[in-house]
């Protein structure tokens, strides 16, 4: 249990930190560039990939799609972070479930029961609720957290392709997509800094490393989690999403005073009944 709150804190802190760039006028490409080399180095010195087992064979198309959407669906969720703040954006990446699970219906033609049917439902009638903007405010950029929601989802569908590639330990894999991370993310540093003359500072060095060590404390917790659940893997799927969605909202609540309506918060408890029905549909 312990692996599991540990995963939630860094998931959760990652979204802080993008909130506090935001106050210190933080660059997010070059926070995100710096993000990947930090994860990049924790993978390596954790894991110990053997990088000679990496090969032609292997599925570069996979890799190569998942490190260039990475860096661009994380630039997407600063974006949200600052225009629709941590509870929505939190709440939207975490019902990105969806999309594998409509993958696997429409496409590769999984069979559904009444409880995962219903739990879809009332995951899109939570998301309509938890966009739906208050009457006050003029700017409702809901497509940021609905591009999070997509992008999210797409990598995780790419993430279980990986998964099924066992000739390769996850953890190699790992690394070969923050690499490919890293590289699209410099590119893009180096195109501001060389073009647009905007300036490496060092506290985006800073974020960028805070930002890296808890985005990677949220995977090697989220795997270890998995290890000590290996039987009931459901109990840290549910955990995961649910405890990130409560305790994002807490935070974005009390610390950032974020504003939400009544219908924001009937959907963030739609969100969390429609995460339950899908687990109880993995029993049934």
């Amino acid at each position: 249990m312990l692996f599991l709150v540990l995963s939630i804190l860094c998931s959760v802190i990652v979204g802080v930190i993008f909130k506090i760039t935001r106050k210190y006028n933080g660059n997010p490409i070059q926070i995100v560039a710096i993000n990947y080399l930090t994860a990049l180095a924790l993978c390596y010195f954790t894991f110990s990939p053997n990088l000679a087992e990496v090969d032609a064979n292997a599925p570069w198309n996979i890799y190569i799609a998942i490190g260039v959407l990475l860096p661009f669906i994380l630039l997407v969720l600063v974006a949200s972070i600052k225009h629709m703040g941590i509870v929505k954006t939190d709440a939207a990446q975490r019902l990105s479930l969806f999309i594998p699970i409509l993958a696997a219906w429409l496409i590769f033609k999984e069979e559904f029961n009444s409880y995962k049917v219903v739990g879809i439902v009332v995951g899109f009638l939570a998301l309509l609720f938890i966009l739906r903007k208050q009457s006050e405010n003029t700017q409702n950029k809901w497509f940021l957290p609905a591009a999070v929601l997509v992008g999210f989802g797409v990598i995780d569908i790419l993430f279980k392709q990986v998964a099924l590639y066992t000739t390769l330990p996850y953890p190699t894999s790992l690394f070969v997509v923050f690499c490919i991370a890293l590289a699209v993310a410099i590119l893009i540093s180096v195109y501001e800094i060389g073009f647009k003359k905007v300036k490496l500072k060092s506290k985006n060095i800073l974020f960028g490393a805070l930002v890296g060590v808890f985005n990677f404390g949220n995977i090697l917790f989220y795997l270890k989690a998995h290890k000590a659940f290996a039987e009931n893997p459901s109990t840290v799927f549910a955990g995961m999403n649910m405890g990130v969605i409560i305790l994002g909202s807490l935070v974005g609540l009390l610390f950032f005073k974020e504003k939400l309506s009544k219908i924001n918060f009937i959907g963030i408890f739609l969100a969390l009944i429609s995460i339950i029905l899908i687990v109880i549909s993995q029993f049934k």
